[in-house]
């Protein structure tokens, strides 16, 4: 998509199901939107801002807004509860961010998933992370690496994501070191492929496609967005002032008939 009216979706300022089903459906429509942390002070966190946190890569290290607010556009960057990182993302020689965040294939075939991967936890869960660990998703902390805790360790899971789906793991220890990690994963069709630790962190997608064909991941996904976008309007249509209601029908239209046309473009359920 050339033509997308958003850069970014945040996250990490609400429960994380909520966020990556809304990410990941659009994703497998074929659009590039990235993801940005939130806090959301103080409508949603009152403690203090820095919460959801977004880290993006500037090569000279050199701190600027409008660079950094750039960075975030092209997807330079990953989210986090600020105790996991997932630092320097690659998918065989390109890095996300850059050049698109693209790697072309001529054929289906197979790629190599780098990055370095960091977390930290307590030896041992204290009285509170055991309580923020047995809380439902739906309760604050949202994102929280001790929600990620496997039971009874002090390490937390890595997952290769392909079109939102984990297609490879590998157990990280989260002793606050960073660790090179590699896995090889297939790839069938053109995909978006990330990196996470749920719900802690997520990187940005790398795009992957197979003999330059858009993402058409999942018909679910485009029926669901299509959905959203009427269940959206039935919601919003009375609050719309009169007088700019033809042009804000016209918008969700266009919406309508864009993920109609992906619809039917696409194949896999």
């Amino acid at each position: 998509m050339t033509h997308d009216a958003v850069d970014f979706i945040s996250a990490v300022d609400t429960p994380a199901p909520f966020e990556l089903n809304i990410w990941y459906h659009t994703l497998n429509c074929g659009y590039r939107c990235r993801i940005s942390g939130e806090t959301d002070f103080p409508c949603i966190y009152g403690e203090r801002v820095g919460l959801g946190r977004s880290y993006v890569k500037l090569d000279d290290g050199v701190l600027d807004f409008d660079r950094w607010a750039q960075g975030i556009k092209e997807g330079r960057s990953y989210v986090s509860d600020g105790r996991s990182h997932l630092v320097d993302f690659r998918i065989d020689d390109v890095a996300v961010g850059e050049g698109k965040s693209e790697r072309r294939l001529d054929s289906p075939g197979s790629v190599r998933v780098r990055a370095k991967v960091g977390a930290y936890l307590d030896d041992e869960p204290s009285t509170l992370a055991r309580a923020i660990k047995a809380r439902p998703l739906s309760e604050k902390p949202y994102w929280d690496v001790e929600r990620a805790r496997i039971d009874g360790t002090r390490t937390v899971p890595l997952e290769v994501m392909v079109n939102g789906r984990a297609v490879a793991r590998r157990e990280i220890v989260a002793d606050g070191k960073f660790q090179d990690v590699e896995l090889t994963v297939p790839i069938e069709s053109s995909s978006w492929v990330a990196l996470r630790i749920y719900p802690t962190s997520h990187t940005n997608p790398i795009f992957v496609t197979v003999g330059d064909k858009p993402i058409r991941a999942s018909r679910a996904s485009a029926k669901w967005c299509l959905e959203g976008v009427d269940r959206c309007w039935t919601s919003k249509e009375r609050l719309i002032r009169a007088e700019e209601r033809g042009q804000a029908r016209a918008a969700y239209d266009h919406a309508r008939a864009a993920y109609k046309k992906i619809l039917a473009e696409t194949a896999a359920e």
